[in-house]
């Protein structure tokens, strides 16, 4: 997969990727990362990118002409078809089945705002697509687009030692992920769930799929569509909630 970053700073970026699971993928072929400064496509001496808005008010608005450039020099450096993406916060939210639809993009080039923004006119003609982090403000897009990098590289096939990791993290099925423990089994913040250390494959998927449940049910009630659930799952739900409300922090062996 290939990403072009169009940013003021694109090295920051580059930066953010260059550690851990991203920057494995990238030393794998796996990821291509590029960046364009639209400051190399400004003119004059100052190198000017930004002026005051029409209207008045506070801050500056990105030009047009040197982030078109260098988007458009993005696009001609390869020949396969790229969506653009624009982050900021008035975009769709950034979710995890968002996160795979993009993954499997052969190309992606990412639009870094900074100060109030980018001209209407460039967003409307250039940009395919919309996305925010979450709903709070940046000083750029520059972290944002770290995100959605590191994101959509560690679904890449071979970027993770082991596959299922991807599979088994939140939000993939649209879930909370279970807890996990290691070593050792005692410590003095507390015991690891005896059902982890009993060898029992079918209770231990049992335990995780009803600690998945019940944490989304305590913590993002809004993932959970009970309707939709399974009647296995539902009642898996409801032994998590009536250990929940007995104040029993693990489960009986007969929840």
């Amino acid at each position: 997969m290939r990403v072009d970053i169009v940013s003021l700073f694109p090295e920051f970026v580059a930066q953010c990727a260059a550690f851990g699971v991203v920057g494995r993928a990238q030393e794998r072929g796996l990821l291509s990362l590029h960046g364009w400064n639209p400051r190399d496509y400004a003119a004059g001496n100052y190198r000017r990118v930004d002026d005051r808005p029409f209207g008045g008010g506070p801050g500056m608005v990105m030009l047009i002409d040197p982030l078109r450039d260098a988007i458009e020099t993005a696009r001609a450096a390869d020949p396969v078809q790229a969506r653009v993406v624009y982050l900021t916060p008035q975009g769709t939210k950034l979710t995890q089945a968002k996160v795979r639809e993009l993954a499997s993009l052969p190309r992606l080039i990412l639009l870094c705002g900074r100060y109030e923004g980018i001209d209407e006119r460039l967003i409307e003609a250039e940009v395919d697509e919309e996305l925010s982090i979450g709903d709070y403000v940046l000083s750029g897009g520059e972290l944002a687009a770290a995100v959605v990098v590191d994101a959509v590289a560690r679904l890449q096939e071979g970027a993770l030692n082991d596959a299922e990791s991807a599979q088994q993290d939140s939000f993939e099925g649209g879930l909370l992920d279970c807890p996990h423990y290691t070593r050792p089994v005692e410590h003095p913040l507390g015991k690891v769930p005896e059902v982890l250390l009993s060898g029992n494959h079918a209770e231990i998927a049992r335990w995780r799929r009803m600690e998945c449940l019940g944490r989304t049910w305590l913590r993002r009630p809004d993932l959970l569509d009970e309707q939709a659930l399974e009647k296995a799952d539902r009642a898996l739900l409801d032994a998590f909630r009536a250990r929940y409300m007995r104040g029993i922090d693990e489960p009986d062996g007969d929840a």
